[in-house]
């Protein structure tokens, strides 16, 4: 299980990089009280050194709570990499060491999505991936739901953009729009021919395939009903979120790939 105190040592170690002043700005947009850090100043005679006033932002995270130090961690290294973006490479390979990516400059549990995976999605969809993943993992699950299955109502959109398929009188359901779009790009049996599959089984297999996915859709559907972020005052259970994000990420795969 990534924990944040695992990406704030990666974080931390480049983090070192900035100046004084760049790191005192980031931890106070990242929203840490500035006030106790006030007397630590950089001067040429008996001024703080950056190993100090790091020393000092730690003592300060933590005393947060777990929610307000994911917060600030999340924060302080999407704008670290806003100023140097030349650390992207090198901070993804050592947060994937701690169970964490980064997806268009993001922090994201890796538990939740591979950024390789995410990369070859088209960017409208992915959006709506990386902010389910983002609210995951920021404890607003309802909000996760919604997201999640915007992505997929963005990648529903584009099939029927590009297919030209006319629109039903009627709003479809959640789950009609996408059993449409599915039974128009779904094209899994001739590529398993092509494999030397024997047709039966072929045709076994991507008919399960895509029932699959069809009831995917129900739960997804279900689920955005029940606990999207418009019910927030409904429980919600944590596993199913985690659920409706993964089913979100192949929806949308098999989807954009024509």
């Amino acid at each position: 299980m990534a924990t944040i105190t695992a990406a704030w040592g990666t974080v931390r170690a480049n983090f070192l990089q900035l100046s004084f002043a760049d790191i005192k700005t980031v931890v106070g947009l990242a929203g840490l009280d500035m006030i106790p850090l006030a007397p630590l100043q950089q001067r040429q005679t008996n001024g703080a050194t950056k190993e100090q006033l790091m020393s000092a932002v730690e003592g300060l995270l933590g005393r947060m709570e777990d929610g307000e130090q994911r917060r600030f961690v999340v924060r302080v290294a999407e704008e670290l990499l806003m100023r140097r973006p030349q650390l992207t490479d090198q901070m993804a390979d050592q947060l994937a060491r701690h169970g964490w990516g980064l997806v268009d400059n993001h922090l994201i549990p890796l538990q939740l999505f591979d950024p390789n995976e995410l990369a070859i999605l088209p960017e409208g969809p992915r959006t709506d991936l990386v902010k389910a993943a983002q609210r995951f993992r920021d404890g607003d699950l309802g909000g996760a739901i919604s997201a999640a299955c915007g992505a997929v109502d963005m990648a529903v959109s584009d099939v029927y953009s590009a297919y030209g398929l006319q629109q039903d009188a009627r709003r479809p359901s959640f789950q009609e729009g996408c059993n449409r779009a599915i039974a128009t790009v779904f094209r899994l049996e001739p590529a398993l021919l092509e494999l030397g599959w024997d047709d039966k089984e072929a045709t076994m297999l991507a008919k399960n395939f895509k029932d699959s996915l069809n009831n995917g859709a129900f739960v997804m559907q279900t689920l955005r009903s029940k606990m999207g972020d418009v019910h927030g005052t409904k429980p919600i259970m944590k596993p199913l979120v985690f659920d409706v994000l993964k089913w979100a990420e192949l929806m949308v795969r098999t989807l954009s790939t024509r």
